[in-house]
């Protein structure tokens, strides 16, 4: 099945971050981030920080999957509903507390930058990368990820269901993953999402303060 085109990528982290990566002007990979001495506040489970941390991507373009900047092609993820379910050790945070950055492929490839993408979450040792755009319509659940019923184009439900094979293994796939080297500017972004208008609010605060010119709209289907 083809995929939507433009193809859109959606980044989340925590409000407490926005601070630090409006001032770099560009989101930034972990290793990135920790050479430029930014200590994000965490919203990731540990083990799995700690196997992408180890974890090569093809080479080219090289580098570890902490050397790129993560993107998944849905919002609304299962780790957004870990995060707001305090299934995350050490993270304090729930959905409310997370934004949404949105760009798309086309927008990130455009910066030249190396890329590698994959068919699940890149943690996991039997999803396969790509390197090559012409594999996008087929490496990606696009069928499970674009079918009814819909919320802002996307399916409401990603869980697994072990007794429907279609089903087996739909959350892992609704994590496959985009990820960009080193950083990928703001300027690439099309806007943030927030779960409501106080979100917004403070959101729109903090871009303002630091001058970055990016719209923020309150989306309540990227959240659950």
């Amino acid at each position: 099945m083809p995929a939507p085109r433009p193809t859109r990528l959606f980044h989340i982290t925590a409000i407490a971050n926005l601070p630090a990566i409006l001032g770099t002007g560009a989101l930034l990979s972990k290793n990135s981030g920790a050479v430029a001495g930014i200590n994000y506040q965490n919203i990731a489970h540990a083990g799995a920080q700690s196997a992408r941390a180890v974890r090569p991507v093809p080479n080219p373009p090289g580098g570890l999957v902490h050397d790129f900047v993560p993107f998944y092609f849905a919002p609304r993820s299962p780790m957004l509903f870990a995060i707001h379910g305090g299934r995350v050790d050490g993270c304090p945070w729930r959905q409310a507390d997370i934004v949404h950055f949105e760009t798309t492929v086309e927008n990130v490839t455009a910066l030249g930058q190396p890329f590698v993408f994959y068919d699940r979450n890149a943690t996991l040792a039997f999803s396969t990368p790509y390197t090559d755009l012409a594999h996008l319509d087929t490496a990606v659940a696009w069928d499970l990820i674009t079918e009814a019923p819909l919320l802002d184009g996307y399916c409401k439900f990603w869980q697994n269901r072990a007794a429907e094979p279609r089903y087996a293994d739909r959350m892992e796939r609704r994590q496959a993953e985009f990820l960009v080297r080193d950083q990928v500017p703001l300027h690439c972004m099309t806007r943030v999402g927030v779960i409501n208008a106080q979100v917004q609010a403070q959101v729109h605060g903090l871009l303002a303060q630091a001058g970055v010119p990016l719209t923020v709209d309150v989306m309540p289907s990227w959240y659950f």
